[in-house]
């Protein structure tokens, strides 16, 4: 782009070419518009280990998340249940470096988005988080608003682990928590 190569049906056919190996590929309408797409190679990085514990926190803080989910339940007093989830996601062929950091870790299961190549580290279990999840990331914090997102996210498990996310009082603390987190967070031009 900076070469105006851009500009060119040459230049955009290298830059569809590049995006089919970045992120999530090719939308199904570029994979359409532009079906003679050639991916170009991207070598599989085979990693051996975890370089260090802030590797990991600099890592979630550009492909975790912290997340709350509410819902319906016959089988709770309220009528709803309250889960919380620490998910990492990466191009299937990272599968190496995601068992690594599952590893590392020592707690999640790594699931495959059927829909497209994406593999998942998700921890969804209270005590892991409580215990693993939570603890690590005390410790090695996270950077920009994940960090704001995280800290959220344990007063949640806080008030879940007292048993109040099984209070009308909790929950409704738990939903005005979870309506600011994520793509919900607010800021104010300071």
């Amino acid at each position: 782009m900076s070469n105006n190569g851009h500009l060119s049906i040459e230049g955009i056919h290298q830059i569809i070419n590049i995006k089919a190996t970045m992120n999530l590929g090719l939308s199904d309408t570029l994979k359409y518009e532009f079906s003679y797409f050639t991916p170009v190679d991207r070598p599989i990085i085979v990693t051996q280990n975890i370089p260090d514990p802030n590797w990991i926190a600099g890592f979630v803080t550009g492909e975790g998340n912290f997340d709350v989910k509410i819902s319906n339940s016959k089988t709770h007093k309220i009528g709803y249940q309250v889960s919380l989830r620490f998910r990492v996601w990466q191009h299937e062929r990272d599968i190496k470096l995601m068992e690594l950091l599952k590893k590392y870790l020592g707690s999640g299961k790594i699931e495959k988005n059927s829909r497209n190549s994406i593999v998942c580290l998700s921890v969804n279990k209270i005590s892991d988080i409580t215990n693993i999840i939570i603890p690590f990331f005390d410790i090695n914090s996270l950077f920009g608003v994940k960090q704001f997102d995280y800290l959220d996210w344990c007063k949640v498990a806080k008030l879940k682990n007292e048993g109040l996310h099984n209070t009308m009082l909790g929950l409704d603390i738990i939903r005005t928590i979870k309506s600011g987190m994520n793509t919900g967070r607010k800021f104010n031009n300071l």
